[in-house]
């Protein structure tokens, strides 16, 4: 599907994508001066501490508190530009077809969304879901990768509906995974989206830097 709504998002992806890569630079800065986004920065008699470079690490966290609010506005147009993507897409294929089968945009890998409160087809898979992120950090792999808290999990990797039991499965596969994608389908609202999640170690505990409970 092309045109300007498709192309506007593309464009939005790809900012999304240096956004990403500049908090990933700055979160280095942390991470080779030993400190992350809380710690503090003088000794126990309140002088500047000898063992970290200051300068740059303030920098770094200046960058980086930037950065994720530049995140969450730049994934907040590109969910807007997803929904005009696919009206244009329903309204063009209205007058040619009354199939009436979810259709979804593909964007650059980023995501699957299905705007009519219907889940796009996965044979041997359902639209039920197994549990919910309850809280979502920011600047984590699990902020990075879109998830919101409240989405409803559908999918984690090979986890569905079908074959859970608990969240050791779950916390199994992220365990060894760590640097390797995961495919993550989740209804938020009315909308169902796939998304990526790459489990690594960063500047907080745990891998994903998000809470996942089981759906009661």
């Amino acid at each position: 599907m092309d045109g300007p709504a498709r192309d506007h998002v593309m464009k939005l992806i790809q900012e999304k994508d240096k956004i990403e890569s500049e908090i990933r630079e700055q979160n280095l800065v942390l991470e080779e001066n030993n400190v992350g986004m809380q710690d503090l920065l003088v000794d126990g008699d309140g002088f500047p501490r000898n063992d970290i470079d200051i300068y740059k690490v303030r920098h770094a966290r200046h960058r980086i508190v930037c950065l994720q609010n530049d995140h969450k506005n730049i994934m907040k147009q590109i969910e807007r530009g997803l929904g005009e993507v696919h009206s244009q897409f329903h309204a063009n294929s209205a007058g040619t077809s009354r199939n009436t089968e979810s259709h979804s945009e593909h964007t650059n890998g980023f995501a699957e969304v299905s705007h009519n409160g219907n889940a796009e087809s996965h044979p041997g898979t359902n639209d039920q879901s197994f549990a919910v992120i309850a809280f979502v950090q920011l600047g984590s792999p699990a902020d990075m990768a879109g998830l919101h808290e409240n989405d409803e999990l559908l999918e984690f990797g090979t986890v569905n509906t079908s074959n859970f039991s608990d969240l050791n499965q779950v916390n199994y596969l992220v365990q060894h995974s760590v640097g390797q994608p995961i495919q993550v389908r989740v209804r938020r609202g009315t909308h169902i989206l796939s998304l990526t999640i790459v489990p690594r170690i960063w500047t907080h505990p745990g891998l994903l830097g998000c809470r996942i409970e089981r759906k009661s």
